[in-house]
C-alpha cells in the first residue's frame, strides 16, 4: 500500500486497529472485551440501567424508561466518530448522550441521562469493562495455577539444582519450584478475585456527588442501578476517591508480574546450556526468521514484555489518585486507556503462562545430570553442619572449603569443558584427603552426606502447603469458579 493510501474500506476500522502488536500480547477475547466497542456498549448499558432504575424509584415515567432502554439496545454509534466529537467536551459520554437523545422520541428525550454526569457514565463503564475482562484474566490465571499444581504433584522426587544469584546453591525438587510458582499464582488469584467481587462499583453522583437532581430518590436509584448492572453499591459516590481503580490496577499488575517471574524461570531453564525444561513444541513455534535450528521462548518473550509495561501502567493509575475537590480536571481521564491496556496485558500474560505450564516439557534426566555435574559440592553446607559439633563451626567450614578447592584440581575437566564441572568421586576423594575431615567422618558417612535426596529439608511440606492453599475450600466463590473451573483435589 502506498504510504498515503487509506486502509481498505472493506475492513472495519476496529478490526485491525491496534492488533498488529496487540494480538501478540493478549487474546482475541480480551481485545474485544476492552475494545472501543465494548466501552461504548458499557456506556449505553449504564444509560439503559439508569433509566430503568429511575422508573423503578418513580423519577422517570416507565414508558420513557422503556423507550430509552430499547434505544440503547439498538444504538450502534461509531467509536471513532464519538471520539472525534469528544474533543469538544473532553469525554465521549457527551456526544453519546446526544445521539441517544436523538434516537428516542420527544416524550422520552428529556429523561435521557437524567440526573447523571459524564463521569458517572465513564466510571461505571470502566467497571463493567473491568468486570468482564477481569473474568477472562481470572479464567486464564486459574488454568495456569491448575497446571502449576499438576507439576508440583508430579515431581515430588525430581531433583534439580536450586540456583541463587544465577549460581548453583543447593539440591531442591522441581515440585518445590512449581509450588513456588503456584503459591504466587494463589496470591494473585485471591487478590484479583476479591477485587472483582467487592471493589467494582457502580457510580451515580450527579454533577457534584449529591444527587440533588433526584431529590430523596437518589440513594434508592443508585442502589437499583448497581443491582441492575451487577456491580457493588458504593457507600457514596466515588468521583474523587479512586482507591478502587488503583486497587484493580495493582491486582492486574501483580498478575502480570507473577506471570513474568514464572516465564523468566522457564526461559532460563530453556537455555541450551541448561535444557531442563521448555515451552511446548509446535510447528513454527519459536521459529527464527533466519536460523533454522533455533527454538525461541516465544511465550516468555510476550509475558516478559507485558510485565515490563504493566508496572508503568499501574503507576499511572496510582499517580492519578489525587483528585481535586469533588471532581477532577484530567485525572480520571488518564485512567481509561491505561486500565484497558492493563486488562489486556494481564490477561494475555496469564493465558500465555497457562499454555506454557500445561504443556511444559520437563527433562528430568537433564535436571539430574546438571545436579550430578556439580560433583557433590552443593552438599558442602551439609558436611559443614555435620562437622561443626566435632571441629567447631569455623574450622569445619575452612576444612570443607579446602576440599572444594582441592576437588577442582583432583578432577581436572577435559579441554573445552565447563570450568566448574566436577564429579562426585572428585569431591568425595578431596573430603577423604582433608586431614581434619578424614579424622571425623568415615567413607560411608561421606557417601551418605553427598546424596542430594537426603538434603531437601522441608521441601515436601512446603509443596503440600502450596497445593492445599490453591485448593482450599472457599478460595474461589461459585461465580469465580464458573470461568476457570477451579481445581478439585
Amino acid at each position: 500500500m502506498h504510504p498515503d493510501a487509506s486502509p481498505d474500506p472493506g475492513i472495519p476500522p476496529e478490526a485491525g486497529e491496534g492488533r498488529l502488536f496487540g494480538s501478540i500480547f493478549t487474546t482475541d477475547e480480551l481485545l474485544e472485551a476492552t475494545s472501543d466497542r465494548a466501552w461504548v456498549a458499557a456506556m449505553l448499558e449504564f444509560e439503559a440501567a439508569l433509566a430503568l432504575a429511575e422508573a423503578e424509584t418513580g423519577v422517570v415515567p416507565p414508558e420513557a424508561a422503556a423507550e430509552i432502554a430499547e434505544a440503547c439496545s439498538r444504538l450502534r454509534p461509531d467509536p471513532g466518530t464519538l471520539g472525534r466529537a469528544a474533543r469538544a467536551s473532553g469525554n465521549p459520554a457527551v456526544p453519546l448522550v446526544a445521539e441517544l437523545a436523538k434516537a428516542v422520541g420527544e416524550r422520552a428525550s428529556p429523561y435521557v441521562h437524567h440526573g447523571a454526569t459524564s463521569q458517572d457514565v465513564l466510571d461505571t463503564a470502566s467497571m463493567l469493562v473491568a468486570q468482564r475482562a477481569g473474568r477472562l484474566v481470572l479464567r486464564s490465571l486459574v488454568a495456569a495455577g491448575d497446571a502449576a499444581a499438576s507439576l508440583a504433584e508430579a515431581h515430588g522426587t525430581t531433583l534439580l539444582v536450586a540456583r541463587t544469584l544465577l549460581q548453583p546453591a543447593l539440591p531442591t525438587t522441581f515440585a518445590l519450584k512449581a509450588a513456588g510458582w503456584l503459591d504466587a499464582l494463589t496470591d494473585s488469584r485471591d487478590l484479583l478475585s476479591g477485587t472483582l467481587d467487592r471493589r467494582l462499583a457502580a457510580e451515580l453522583g450527579g454533577a457534584a456527588g449529591t444527587l440533588a437532581s433526584l431529590g430523596s430518590a437518589g440513594p434508592a436509584t443508585a442502589s437499583a442501578l448497581a443491582r441492575r448492572l451487577g456491580l457493588s453499591e458504593p457507600r457514596l459516590p466515588w468521583h474523587a476517591a479512586r482507591g478502587r481503580v488503583a486497587e484493580l490496577a495493582c491486582a492486574l499488575a501483580l498478575v502480570t508480574g507473577v506471570a513474568g517471574k514464572i516465564s523468566l524461570d522457564v526461559e532460563l531453564l530453556m537455555q541450551f546450556e541448561v535444557a531442563e525444561a521448555a515451552e511446548p513444541a509446535a510447528p513454527g513455534r519459536g521459529a527464527s526468521s533466519t536460523l533454522p535450528h533455533k527454538r525461541n521462548p516465544v511465550a516468555a518473550a510476550a509475558v516478559g514484555a507485558a510485565a515490563r509495561r504493566a508496572g508503568a501502567l499501574a503507576g499511572t493509575l496510582l499517580t492519578a489518585l489525587p483528585h481535586e475537590h469533588e471532581r477532577a480536571v484530567g485525572a480520571w481521564h488518564a485512567e481509561w486507556e491505561q486500565l484497558s491496556e492493563l486488562l489486556r496485558l494481564s490477561g494475555g500474560a496469564a493465558d500465555h503462562l497457562a499454555t506454557t505450564l500445561s504443556g511444559l516439557e520437563v527433562d528430568t534426566a537433564r535436571m539430574r545430570a546438571n545436579l550430578d555435574a556439580t560433583g557433590g559440592i552443593l552438599l558442602a553446607e551439609r558436611i559443614v553442619l555435620r562437622l561443626a559439633p566435632i571441629l567447631g563451626r569455623r574450622p569445619a567450614r575452612d576444612a570443607v572449603e579446602r576440599a572444594v578447592r582441592a576437588a577442582r584440581s583432583l578432577r581436572p575437566v577435559q579441554a573445552g569443558g565447563p570450568a566448574n564441572r566436577l564429579d562426585a568421586a572428585g569431591f568425595a576423594e578431596a573430603l577423604r584427603q582433608e586431614p581434619a575431615i578424614a579424622g571425623a567422618l568415615s567413607a560411608e558417612e561421606v557417601e551418605e552426606l553427598l546424596d542430594p535426596a537426603g538434603y531437601l529439608g522441608s521441601a515436601g511440606v512446603f509443596v503440600g502447603r502450596a497445593l492445599d492453599a490453591w485448593s482450599a475450600p472457599g478460595a474461589l466463590t461459585p461465580g469465580q469458579e464458573a470461568p476457570g473451573g477451579g481445581r478439585a483435589r
